[in-house]
């Protein structure tokens, strides 16, 4: 018989999913997003045949099934994404990467949180068009589900229409029954990986990096983490791209808002690094 919830998470259980979060994530809960809770674990109690959510609590504290925190995870995390999401700041990235660097050079970049692949997709598509080096894309997520979808680079016709233009579509995926898939040529240009922002160290050094609308989740001491994080693997030159109601000022620094690129941030360079790109 099919799960039904006879009433709302108690104090307790959101207490616990709450905990559950912040410690595999470092994202908070705040009490303006507790109403979540009944929408997002919804989907779960019913495969899982419980009646609340407070018996899944009882499921996850019992210890018996090791998955079922990644799967409570899973399910409370934001993944909002979309193609071409605030075109024209993913436009002016990619301008902003072909500016700053060797018109020779494969650019390296990071799309950190990148949920089902939306937005590294974007980037790949905005490179393959201006004709330049082919970009080194690496996108990370905290959601092992999130980027097993997103290494499939396949799309429901609905996630395929928020964003993608037709013409785009047209050329850059291919129809496979209901679903349309990205071409290789897009997907050869990105890697994925499973990465959490509150605990793994960067991996490796960027042209760009793009972290947006997941540092408000965060609290403050995670937030400076991050963006200290985040500072230290730019590569001299290299600039940060957040969300629209992000900053790094007061959050860091070792960050400052870039004087060349307007909505991005560079990190403050030492004076040893000064002087080798002003020898450059």
């Amino acid at each position: 018989m099919s799960a039904t919830r006879t009433h709302p998470p108690s104090a307790g259980a959101t207490m616990v999913f709450s905990a559950l979060l912040e410690a595999r994530t470092g994202q908070q809960l705040a009490a303006n997003r507790s109403w979540r809770l009944d929408t997002a674990l919804l989907p779960l109690l019913v495969e899982l045949d419980l009646p609340s959510a407070d018996a899944l609590v009882a499921r996850l504290l019992d210890g018996h099934d090791h998955r079922i925190g990644d799967r409570i995870v899973d399910a409370l995390l934001n993944q909002e994404t979309s193609f071409f999401r605030d075109a024209g700041v993913i436009e002016g990235a990619v301008r902003a990467v072909r500016e700053t660097g060797s018109a020779e050079a494969r650019p390296r970049i990071w799309c950190a949180a990148c949920a089902t692949g939306q937005e590294p997709l974007s980037l790949a598509m905005l490179f393959a068009e201006d004709g330049g080096p082919a970009p080194d894309i690496l996108a990370t997520d905290v959601s092992a589900s999130a980027i097993a979808r997103a290494r499939t680079g396949s799309y429901s016709q609905f996630e395929i229409q928020r964003g993608l233009p037709i013409r785009r579509m047209m050329r850059w995926f291919e129809g496979d029954g209901a679903n349309w898939v990205a071409s290789k040529t897009l997907l050869s240009s990105i890697s994925y990986r499973r990465h959490n922002l509150a605990t793994d160290p960067a991996p490796g050094r960027f042209d760009m990096i793009l972290c947006r609308n997941v540092l408000f989740y965060l609290s403050a001491p995670v937030r400076h983490v991050v963006l200290e994080r985040a500072a230290q693997a730019l590569k001299p030159g290299g600039l940060l791209l957040l969300g629209a109601g992000e900053t790094v000022i007061g959050q860091s620094d070792l960050l400052r808002p870039s004087a060349a690129h307007r909505g991005f941030y560079e990190r403050v360079e030492t004076g040893g690094e000064q002087a080798v790109r002003s020898r450059g």
